[in-house]
């Protein structure tokens, strides 16, 4: 069987999809907890964001530092942002660091690859008529979200593919990597705390229609082999070394992921990955160049693995009339523990 870990790029794409899925098992940083399933026993269960306490929320303001990737953008006189994320995340990373941040105040509008806010977006996701998938595979899906704490239900009516890109992104909690402190959720929480406009890039069908199969061969193909690197625990060593690269603002890390990700094997997985990456990238600058001559102050965040590569997001943007100058983000020493 051909290893095929490009679906490890999809788990990867599919957090941002992801994060407007989280309310159906597991709390926000700012709701309670969930009770386990019956199924798995509290200590088995990966950790779970809680709720920061003041002192917590204190501590990850004064440590806060500038992560992932800046560009400054400006055209027509004004100047917008990209920004480019990890959809996961952990608590001390969840506050803007200072440039970040003077970035965040100068604009008009926060723009994300979806609306994570939407409360529509999880019914959006859902399968008309979800595919058959054989016993065995359906067997292991479930081992895999009683593995999560997930119950069950709590997926019913997504696509197959979904539900374990989803549980892929879950697995990363066992490694402190948790999609409710995913960028996404403040950036949404900044945009509304400021009453400016959230806006989407993409739309849940446009996101699905990457992410997930049409052919259903290629997605049972697809759902087994992410099945393998779930269970494999390949799929945790990707996201562990792509938040660690995310974390240091290291774009050559990001950029050379083919070479170090045990997943690009032949041309189908590279064509694959040009679908997920590659091919999104010009509607997105298109979406973001259109927005800025709207006269809108932007700042967009996207995935930062769409800074990468011969479609990379601030190249397409700089062909469209774009000076773009990436923006030094200062890692910052951590005090002694």
């Amino acid at each position: 069987m051909r290893h095929h870990p490009i679906t490890l790029r999809r788990a990867l794409a599919a957090l941002a999809l992801l994060s407007a899925l989280n309310p159906l098992w597991a709390k926000t940083p700012t709701s309670p907890a969930p009770a386990a399933p019956a199924e798995a026993p509290a200590a088995a269960c990966p950790p779970q964001a809680t709720t920061p306490t003041p002192q917590q929320l204190q501590a990850a303001r004064a440590q806060a530092r500038d992560r992932g990737a800046l560009w400054r953008l400006e055209r027509d006189g004004r100047v917008s942002w990209l920004y480019g994320t990890l959809h996961l995340g952990k608590l001390e990373w969840a506050v803007p660091g200072p440039q970040v941040t003077r970035a965040l105040l100068a604009v008009d509008a926060v723009a994300l690859e979806v609306d994570v806010s939407d409360p529509g977006l999880a019914t959006q996701m859902k399968a008309t008529t979800p595919p058959a998938v054989p016993a065995a595979l359906q067997a292991r899906l479930a081992k895999q979200a009683v593995a999560a704490c997930v119950p069950v239900d709590a997926l019913a009516g997504f696509p197959p593919l979904l539900q374990v890109l989803t549980l892929s992104g879950l697995d990363a909690r066992w490694i402190g990597l948790d999609p409710a402190y995913g960028i996404e959720h403040v950036l949404g929480g900044f945009a509304k705390a400021r009453k400016l406009p959230l806006i989407a890039l993409e739309t849940a069908a446009m996101q699905l229609q990457a992410l997930v199969p049409t052919q259903p061969e290629e997605a049972e193909h697809a759902l087994e082999t992410s099945l393998a690197q779930l269970e494999s625990g390949l799929s945790r060593r990707v996201m562990a070394r792509l938040g660690q690269a995310w974390a240091d603002g290291d774009l050559d890390t990001v950029a050379n992921y083919e070479a170090w990700c045990e997943c690009v094997t032949d041309e189908a997985d590279r064509a694959a990955l040009r679908r997920l990456n590659d091919e999104r990238n010009p509607g997105m600058a298109n979406r973001i160049t259109a927005l800025h001559g709207d006269g809108q102050r932007l700042f967009a965040a996207v995935g930062l693995l769409h800074m990468t590569g011969p479609q990379a997001l601030p190249k397409l943007l700089a062909e469209r009339g774009f000076k773009v100058e990436r923006i030094a983000l200062q890692a910052q020493p951590q005090p002694p523990q």
